[in-house]
């Protein structure tokens, strides 16, 4: 059976009240509740955590899956909190993978979590073509490989591998919460239909 460990990171803060992820949180824990051959745990950054025991759920889960708004051009402060206390007693990296006796090379390799992957879903105040079209804000560069290349490299620290992950554009201004359902459950089907569809980032 697989295990899959679901993260909500969407914030209540100020006018933020979080629902938005929380929404998607619920429709992918219904998911794969509902999927034979998987078992799930969500937490919520909202509600009070125990760090040693969330870092065990990790351990224990074959698939993560990140659920993030990006605030300011990065996770929310609760969330990358929550990383801080979480990853801090080494139990999912043995070290940075350098040895004393050429300090310079395989730095990132000393992860302790191979075999797992991740998927990272995010929500967005800015329009998809803030990404995608010349001179607009983010100069043509994605998502990925752009605001989240560092929350990328820290999975890869830990030495997980992604799955392709959705973002959903507009979300402010223009939110279509159904419409934005249907799009991540086909997502998840044309995912998790496919035995490995781990990309190269």
């Amino acid at each position: 059976m697989k295990k899959v460990f679901i993260i909500n990171g969407g914030q209540t803060f100020g006018n933020s009240k979080g629902e938005f992820n929380k929404t998607m949180v619920d429709l992918a824990a219904t998911y794969f509740a509902e999927e034979k051959g998987y078992e799930v745990k969500v937490t919520d950054i909202n509600q009070a955590y125990n760090a040693a025991a969330e870092t065990k759920k990790f351990i224990w889960a074959d698939i993560i899956v990140y659920h993030l708004p990006i605030w300011w051009f990065q996770v929310p402060h609760k969330l990358k909190e929550y990383f801080d206390y979480v990853f801090k007693n080494g139990q999912v990296y043995n070290n940075d993978g350098r040895s004393s006796k050429n300090p310079a090379i395989n730095y990132g390799t000393g992860g302790l979590l191979k075999g797992r992957t991740y998927m990272v879903n995010t929500s967005w105040n800015a329009p998809n073509e803030a990404f995608t079209l010349p001179g607009e804000f983010f100069n043509e560069t994605s998502v990925d490989k752009g605001v989240l290349f560092g929350f990328h490299r820290m999975n890869a620290f830990l030495d997980m591998e992604p799955l392709p992950g959705i973002h959903f554009y507009d979300v402010v201004k223009n939110n279509n919460v159904e419409g934005e359902k249907v799009k991540y459950k086909a997502h998840l089907d044309a995912v998790f239909a496919t035995k490995d569809k781990r990309i190269a980032l």
